[in-house]
């Protein structure tokens, strides 16, 4: 056996309460021996790349159960759909609209079509450190004055599950005669409780992507694709999902969303339980007195958000004590909060598990200690960063490039993306200036070791000569 599976099995067969994806919780589904399973196109099973048999109607089923017009699947995650939508969506060298905290495989997509950015900002949430909505004015603002913008791409819910105004977004985008594209990646349950936000299909949006699971019983990194209206080119958009997802696709993971499927669909009595149970919990935490539960109006309440601005601890700290001491596994440790992704998969046992630690570390807090550093805890955020563009991603890949210290890379400009992961949101994107706001959150975030990519050594990448650009110009993507 494999150090690997070795490993894994380990895992599985010890106490760890999973409060994070995937959506089954490593307690739900049919599958059993993945091998007895596992086969290639054969006679009667199809092929997901011009499906026209048993993958077609369970594509059909997937589409039924989320009132969509067209669903397909996705096997290679939500980055293969988010790819594939936004290149079906624009021309070569065209202008996207995108929300700036979109997830990076939104900037592949635009770095790979050579595409010109406009950023939309997300509303700021103040002390509470996190990314706010979308407001739809501002979508409207920008579509008025930049008319040759081709698609609008936004995160909705995001990670932390700050959901935005998609109906509303979508009809100042209709009215500009171009498509909205949503990255639902972590709304995948919203259509199964009237508790839960209003999903994007039913909002209007004609592109919605779907992590299966993410939220719901479905294997790592399969979801769903729902493409709807007429102002999208479905032929394109399809040719892109066989561009961007493998040529063999497994039938383990397809009956897997096969399954979650069905399940979805004939148990619409465990998502009311699964909401009895949540509604209890966050009422409970509602009582912390030094740790505190991060509420927002009309947000989507299965995430559980623990923010440590009021405490002296960062969320690696809070993760650690999870660990080390519960076997609880988060999800995400940001600097001032930690956050949790629950499931219809959770029980009101491991509610009551999660309840358990959290007071417990709750209530060790001293109100001295609660007190440390509170004043940085306040003025600290996780938001994303405003940023200049001198160039498109690609121009900035195309030009000689060269490793520097992050406190020498002030005033230059990033030749690569320098992200935070989880939740993957590039805190640089390739051709933006580096400001020293960007610096010193770098360092906070390796203070609080979090994990970077895109730094080497305490090095950042950045363009040698800036002239080399546009051939010395410095025109704003």
């Amino acid at each position: 056996m494999s150090q690997l599976l070795r490993s894994l099995r380990e895992y599985a067969d010890s106490d760890y309460l999973p409060m994070h994806m995937p959506g089954h919780k490593r307690r739900m589904g049919e599958i059993g021996n993945p091998y007895f399973i596992d086969i290639t196109e054969i006679d009667g099973f199809d092929d997901l790349h011009h499906a026209e048999g048993i993958l077609a109607d369970a594509q059909e089923r997937a589409a039924v159960l989320y009132h969509s017009e067209e669903t397909h699947y996705l096997i290679n995650g939500s980055t293969a759909g988010v790819l594939a939508a936004v290149s079906g969506c624009t021309s070569f060298g065209g202008k996207l609209l995108m929300a700036r905290n979109c997830h990076r495989s939104a900037y592949h997509a635009a770095f790979l079509k050579g595409l010109h950015v406009e950023y939309l900002y997300p509303q700021s949430m103040g002390s509470m450190g996190i990314n706010g909505r979308i407001l739809p004015k501002d979508v409207e603002n920008i579509l008025q004055s930049t008319p040759d913008i081709q698609a609008v791409l936004i995160t909705s819910p995001t990670y932390d599950g700050i959901v935005s105004d998609v109906r509303q977004i979508a009809q100042y985008v209709h009215q500009y005669g171009i498509p909205l594209i949503v990255d639902e990646a972590h709304g995948a349950h919203f259509p199964f409780s009237v508790h839960f936000p209003e999903d994007s299909v039913n909002c209007g949006a004609d592109v919605v992507i779907h992590s299966l699971h993410k939220t719901l019983p479905a294997l790592t990194q399969t979801g769903l694709i729902h493409l709807n209206g007429t102002l999208i080119d479905r032929e394109k958009i399809r040719k892109y999902l066989t561009i961007y997802q493998t040529s063999s696709p497994s039938y383990v993971l397809m009956a897997g969303l096969d399954n979650c499927v069905e399940w979805t669909r004939t148990h619409p009595e465990s998502f009311e339980r699964y909401v009895e149970n949540l509604h209890r919990l966050r009422g409970e935490l509602r009582g912390l007195k030094n740790l505190e539960l991060l509420e927002v109006p009309g947000m989507d309440e299965t995430k559980i958000l623990i923010s440590l601005r009021k405490t002296g601890w960062n969320g690696q700290k809070l993760a650690e004590a999870f660990r080390r001491e519960f076997h609880i596994e988060p999800e995400m440790a940001c600097s001032t909060y930690v956050c949790m992704i629950t499931t219809v998969a959770d029980t009101k046992e491991s509610f009551g598990r999660l309840k358990e630690a959290l007071f417990s570390i709750d209530s060790r807090l001293s109100k001295e200690e609660s007190g440390m550093h509170s004043e940085a805890k306040k003025l600290f955020s996780d938001e994303v960063i405003k940023t200049e563009c001198v160039c498109t991603f690609q121009e900035a890949e195309e030009v000689e490039k060269e490793w520097v210290l992050a406190s020498d890379s002030c005033g230059k400009v990033s030749g690569d993306f320098v992200t935070v992961y989880p939740p993957g949101i590039p805190l640089l994107a390739p051709g933006e200036r580096i400001t020293m706001e960007i610096v010193d959150r770098l360092y906070q975030y390796e203070k609080d070791r979090l994990e970077i990519h895109g730094i080497r050594d305490g090095r950042i990448m950045i363009v040698r000569k800036e002239e080399q650009i546009n051939g010395g110009s410095s025109n704003r993507i």
